[in-house]
């Protein structure tokens, strides 16, 4: 199981985004004095309409890119300080939404030693990681399969693997789970959580609510700007200003709100189980 490499105090700000300002064109702004703090063990999911600057900002905080305006850093690190990108991408690990773009070889094994052959290792410990990686998304035992031949939900296990085989103290996920079906984004999940819980650091990007609503807080960009960021029952239940950024509720705050509109005396909830607790209450009542 993946524990987090680096220990850190709770109070302690793990990537910190100030006031940072970005254009891909000079003209565009893509993201606006946008500022953002992350602490350490959190899972946090960020979430926006297209071009609302939600995957440029997953991109800044491991230094694929860099402000125009403003600062990132990275426990302490500036992402603008080219000595010191290799500790920041050793301690930020991004998972892209298509995993294509990111495996590197034709057979897992191979794929998942890449990152921690790169960081000098010796061949005990890359396979020591790379069976730990595995290991981690459900996996053990695929060592000698070929990528190619794997499906598209387990081709993204396989690009998160080699990630964690590197051993980071933040995983970012920029819309990881889009081109996966709902099974094998539950599965994703459940994942993420569970390294959660051994004190990885986590950032989603995603626009599925479902996955917002099992985070710890929920950010929302609009405009390169972020307009709500809260716990996720705080966030996910405000139905009218989340329709005006073009985004959905969560299934059970959506159920829940026509039911109170008929009539039905339950609270508006995101949780589908605490939805089907409430219901049950009421039939026995009945």
């Amino acid at each position: 199981m993946h524990e987090a490499s680096a220990t850190h105090s709770p109070q302690e700000t793990i990537i910190q985004v100030d006031r940072v300002g970005f254009s891909y064109d000079d003209e565009h702004p893509v993201l606006s004095d946008l500022s953002l703090s992350l602490q350490p063990g959190s899972l946090t999911c960020i979430l926006g309409g297209n071009g609302s600057g939600k995957s440029t900002l997953a991109k800044h905080l491991n230094a694929l890119l860099v402000p125009d305006e403003g600062e990132v850093r990275v426990t302490g690190l500036s992402t603008a300080d080219e000595r010191a990108l290799y500790r920041i991408r050793s301690t930020v690990g991004l998972v892209f939404q298509n995993p294509d773009d990111q495996i590197v070889a034709t057979v897992i094994e191979n794929d998942l030693a890449f990152g921690p052959e790169n960081l000098g290792l010796e061949p005990d410990q890359i396979r020591e990681r790379v069976t730990e990686a595995l290991a981690s998304v459900g996996m053990s035992g695929f060592e000698a399969r070929e990528t190619a031949a794997l499906s598209g939900g387990q081709k993204q296990r396989v690009a998160l693997a080699g990630i964690l085989a590197m051993r980071p103290d933040v995983l970012v996920l920029d819309e990881a789970t889009a081109m996966i079906d709902p099974r094998g984004r539950a599965g994703m999940m459940k994942i993420c959580r569970r390294l959660n819980r051994h004190g990885l650091t986590v950032v989603m990007v995603t626009h599925y609510m479902e996955e917002a609503a099992q985070a710890d807080r929920v950010v929302v960009l609009d405009g390169g700007r972020i307009v709500m960021d809260g716990p996720p029952h705080e966030v996910l239940l405000q139905a009218e200003q989340l329709e005006r950024l073009h985004l959905n509720v969560p299934p059970a705050c959506a159920l829940s709100l026509a039911l109170r509109r008929r009539g039905v005396p339950v609270s508006p909830t995101i949780s589908e189980q605490e939805l089907e607790d409430q219901l049950c209450r009421l039939c026995s009542i009945a």
